[in-house]
């Protein structure tokens, strides 16, 4: 139970985003709450997650507890990301930059988010498509994963990270 506890407190949640949703039946319509939360460690690791209920606050635990089944390692260079990236999710594609120490994180609301809790504080972003926030946190992710370190390559390749870097 300790180890439980630990983790809760080694992540910060923030909410993007919540949808009150409705299922119509027969006797009448059924209102619910969808909430869309992104949790990191502001180290390298984040994680996206959705969560529905009746009540908003027990949307948003679900939503907590989703986003820490799917984390994510994200390999953070100084204050930026190795290379430029580009996350595709639906219609929404988000393109992500690495920029200048100092520059912050130049993000729309539902990237930045995520950008934010993983870790990275100098980047430049377009998000291009959709404007939904579960659509763009999703691609936003997506583009994180595709990510890697040189040294990460050079190991993939078999050489030296200097062989890798020039």
């Amino acid at each position: 139970m300790a180890r439980r506890e630990e983790m809760d407190n080694e992540f910060k949640e923030k909410l993007v985003s919540i949808n009150r949703v409705s299922k119509t039946v027969k006797g009448g319509r059924n209102m619910r709450f969808a909430a869309l939360v992104v949790v990191g460690d502001g180290a390298g690791r984040v994680g996206a997650g959705t969560g529905k209920a009746v009540e908003i606050p027990e949307a948003i635990r679900k939503a907590v507890e989703d986003a820490k089944k799917h984390l994510v390692t994200v390999p953070v260079v100084g204050t930026t990301i190795p290379h430029q990236t580009i996350g595709y999710f639906g219609t929404s594609k988000v393109v992500m930059l690495p920029a200048e120490e100092g520059a912050g994180v130049i993000a729309g609301g539902a990237a930045r988010a995520v950008l934010e809790l993983a870790g990275v504080r100098d980047i430049r972003t377009k998000s291009f498509g959709t404007s939904n926030p579960i659509n763009t946190v999703k691609a936003t992710v997506e583009g994180l994963k595709l990510l890697r370190s040189a040294e990460q390559v050079a190991q993939m390749r078999g050489k030296t990270v200097e062989d890798i870097l020039g």
